[in-house]
């Protein structure tokens, strides 16, 4: 009699882990940026810096806050350039919503690039080109930082009047340096995709306009340079209407550095690594901590108040349907 053959019981497939829930990496984000504002009030007593705030002129903060809106309009219209340059060309009007519903999502989604996706998808879902403008959107985010870089080198070195240290200044044109080195080399970084992955090589094909013709960026990159200016005149309006005597070159020398550091997706808008930022930079400058802790509360809440402006193209915009689903009517 032939045995039949021992059949192997069947294991059950494992479980893939279950994702990070978006809201988790969220509340992290929140929770440790007022945690380290909560530590700073906590170790160089808050009632001073709560004095310092009650300064603040009511005008002084408007006017802060219209000038942070109208930065975002100019922001708004680099996107636009730079979606142009990958044939995605629509009305201005249109790249203004959607990049204000952009920056309403940020102050409510969860995760690192909220409004970022966002506003990729309402201008995909518009003209059909969503590889486009998605490039397009990491491009302006790109471009944004690029100039950043650029803008607190230049500062440091033009600037500077020994108001800040060299272990400040020289990390500050390093980083400038290199990128500056990242934009004359993307024509021959170009070449290297070709030994990358599919995925990451068809992603670059889709950039390749900005990458072969870096001059091209340009006008957006003047674009950046002035809202990097504007951001550092925002926040010299809020020391003004603190009734501090300040010069604006001190602001245009640590604004734009404190930002490198804001700019790292650690906090909720850079919420406490900022506050650390101006402590430490305004500090070596001669300003009193409570004053540099104060301007740091100060912007955020400027940009909050400047977010929530948002919330009428949020509202009045809707989400643009799908060529596809339109074929179908």
């Amino acid at each position: 009699m032939n045995e039949s053959p021992a059949i192997e019981p069947i294991e059950p497939a494992q479980a893939p882990p279950p994702p990070v829930h978006p809201y988790r990496a969220f509340a992290f984000r929140a929770g440790l940026g007022f945690a380290v504002v909560a530590f700073l009030l906590w170790h160089f007593d808050a009632r001073p810096v709560l004095r310092v705030l009650a300064r603040e002129k009511l005008g002084h903060f408007a006017a802060t806050v219209a000038l942070y809106v109208a930065s975002q309009v100019m922001s708004s219209y680099r996107w636009s350039l730079l979606a142009g340059l990958l044939q995605v060309r629509g009305r201005y009007s249109e790249f203004l919503a959607y990049y204000f519903v952009g920056t309403f999502t940020n102050l409510f989604v969860p995760g690192l690039v909220g409004g970022d996706a966002a506003r990729a998808i309402y201008l995909g879902r518009r003209h059909d080109r969503m590889g486009e403008a998605v490039a397009s959107v990491i491009a302006d985010r790109g471009i944004g930082l690029v100039a950043l870089f650029w803008f607190a080198a230049a500062v440091a070195i033009f600037l500077n009047r020994s108001a800040l240290p060299p272990s400040v200044i020289r990390p500050t044109i390093a980083v400038g340096a290199v990128a500056m080195l990242g934009y004359l080399a993307a024509p021959y970084l170009v070449r290297l995709t070709r030994y990358a992955p599919a995925r990451l090589r068809a992603a670059a094909e889709v950039a390749t306009p900005y990458l072969l013709h870096p001059q091209s960026l340009i006008p957006a990159i003047v674009l950046s340079v002035l809202l990097q200016a504007s951001l550092a005149v925002c926040q010299w309006l809020l020391a003004c209407g603190l009734g501090l005597e300040t010069p604006l070159s001190l602001f245009l020398l640590c604004v734009p550095i404190a930002n490198v550091f804001a700019s790292v997706p650690l906090t909720l808008n850079g919420l406490g690594i900022r506050e650390t930022a101006y402590l430490v930079l305004f500090g070596m400058a001669g300003v009193a901590r409570q004053d540099a802790i104060a301007l740091g509360l100060l912007w955020f809440a400027a940009t909050i108040l400047g977010g929530l402006v948002g919330g009428i193209a949020f509202v009045r915009t809707p989400m643009p349907v799908l060529v596809a689903a339109k074929s179908k009517r």
